[in-house]
């Protein structure tokens, strides 16, 4: 009776702790986007003689990506973009995980001979 209950313990805390993954990757594309978008405006509100030349190499990974106002909203495309699928993949990689370890509770230790 108690290996029972233990067995539907496991299983309830392992459908519980499984993630949303389009939730996660909406939550980390709109806080990486967000970023982008927020530091790029306060470089050029800030201004001053050479504006951001630190976050202006992201232009090396964000193709038309400058620090601009326009290079802000292409900042938080591919910002929103890069964290959804960086998310997603978290996510998914944590549930799948998650599965394979019940799995591999749920099937019956093979005898010894």
């Amino acid at each position: 009776m108690a290996d029972l209950k233990r067995g539907r313990a496991d299983i309830v805390l392992t459908r519980l702790a499984r993630f949303n993954a389009t939730v996660h990757g909406l939550t980390g594309g709109i806080l990486l986007g967000g970023a982008v978008f927020l530091a790029t405006n306060w470089l050029i509100l800030k201004g001053g003689e050479d504006v951001g030349p630190h976050l202006g190499l992201l232009g090396q990974f964000f193709v038309g990506y400058r620090v601009t106002f326009v290079g802000s909203v292409i900042g938080l495309a591919y910002g929103f973009v890069t964290g959804f699928l960086t998310g997603y993949l978290a996510a998914t990689l944590y549930n799948w995980f998650g599965m394979r370890r019940q799995a591999k509770r749920a099937t019956p230790p093979s005898p010894r001979v």
